[in-house]
């Protein structure tokens, strides 16, 4: 038996009025995705337990298996496990997006203009990052380079007790007046956020951006916080072996700490212009050298939804059918059995430009068996079936049983 999870971040949305008041998974085209769904149990599973942020850690953890309430410790330090920081006991993590702020004088009346900087890329970001390094590694902290707009800070003996850090991805627009850290124990961080800013804005990477018509990367923003991880091997979990492909620290971090075996893919960027081919063939590749259970986590759906890309979104979920979906199925058919689940892992509504806790849709095809399922998989559907899971953990069990 294979078993193959296509995990499409933050797919699953409301209604659009720009697209005739439906979905962007009703609205897509999705040929593969039509051909499993009559055959596939449809339902719904609550990733995101109340009370707990609907992040893309607290929802990857949850389809894997693996409780959040039990084992989460914070987003940040499962990125420093992927970028390779070795994070001692007494470490603090935090996220450090390198964003686009205005240029107003005031810190706390500038509006929170790009949570990515334009996507920066890897190698103008290393430079920057680099470049920050210089002015706040010390003994107390310490920048790290990641992938894009996504590094890492640690803090040696620092202390959770910081007050509200928000994800940059969700005040998108706004006046960061209501979300700059007021709290004592974070007035080491937003001193490094601010004194960012006048390292940043002048820097040649983006004197050069702004040239291309690119916005520059002129502030961290740090959030995120959180002490070192530990996760239950996948394996001993579920007796099968695993593999992990994604584009995000977050996901080959947790890949990193599960021992699953991390694939990187070149081009893969997390964006709609990530390489989904070669996501799906490393897939394959992964399962013809022996794997069991490859784990495929697309972020395109997500990041589209955070900017309010409408048509980006639906295009998203289109390729993710015909460039994932469309090269895998062949290649599983040629098992003896297999089993496919796909589901988002939050919904990243476009009129929100944010994550929910609702429940999302899923689909759960097996070759050997069929199942009374919908013409179409999409968020309307699921509901329709009446099969919910309420903890989303036991999706994983539900998924390798049933």
């Amino acid at each position: 038996m294979k078993y193959v999870v296509l995990l499409c971040d933050g797919m699953a949305d409301y209604p659009v009025e720009e697209l005739g008041n439906v979905t962007p998974m009703e609205k897509s085209v999705t040929p593969n995705m039509d051909k499993l769904a009559p055959k596939s149990t449809i339902g719904l599973v609550k990733t995101v337990a109340d009370g707990m942020k609907p992040g893309s850690d607290v929802a990857n953890l949850s389809v894997l298996g693996y409780d959040p309430a039990v084992c989460y410790t914070g987003r940040s330090p499962l990125e420093a496990g992927s970028i390779g920081i070795d994070m001692l006991d007494d470490d603090i993590s935090f996220r450090c997006n390198l964003v686009t702020v205005s240029e107003e004088e005031n810190f706390e009346e500038r509006t929170l203009v790009d949570y990515c900087a334009d996507d920066i890329s890897t190698a103008e970001a290393k430079i920057l990052v680099e470049y920050l390094a210089e002015h706040f590694d010390n003994d107390e902290f310490k920048l790290y380079n990641g992938v894009s707009y996504r590094h890492c800070l640690i803090w040696h003996k620092g202390t959770l007790d910081v007050g509200t850090l928000t994800p940059p991805h969700d005040i998108t627009g706004r006046k960061v007046t209501e979300y700059v850290p007021d709290h004592p124990n974070a007035a080491k961080l937003y001193d490094m956020m601010k004194k960012s800013y006048a390292l940043l804005k002048d820097h040649p990477v983006n004197v050069e951006r702004m040239k291309k018509g690119l916005r520059p990367a002129n502030c961290i923003w740090l959030w995120g916080e959180g002490k070192r991880a530990n996760l239950a091997p996948f394996t001993e979990c579920y007796g099968i072996t695993g593999s992990m492909i994604s584009a995000v620290d977050l996901l080959k971090g947790i890949g990193k700490f599960s021992e699953m075996n991390v694939v990187d893919v070149e081009g893969a960027t997390g964006y709609i212009d990530t390489n989904f081919r070669g996501k799906a063939d490393a897939a394959v590749k992964e399962l013809a050298d022996g794997q069991d259970f490859v784990y495929i986590h697309v972020e395109a759906p997500d990041e589209c939804g955070h900017r309010a890309e409408v048509n980006n979104k639906v295009r998203a979920i289109e390729i993710i059918d015909k460039e994932i979906l469309g090269t895998i199925l062949p290649e599983l058919d040629k098992y003896d059995d297999y089993k496919l689940m796909i589901l988002p892992d939050h919904p990243t509504p476009l009129a929100l430009k944010t994550h929910t806790n609702d429940p999302v849709p899923f689909m759960i095809y097996q070759k050997s068996k069929t199942f009374e399922g919908r013409p179409v998989f999409t968020e309307k559907t699921a509901a329709d079936t009446g099969i919910f899971i309420e903890k989303g953990p036991e999706i994983m069990k539900y998924f390798i049983n049933l």
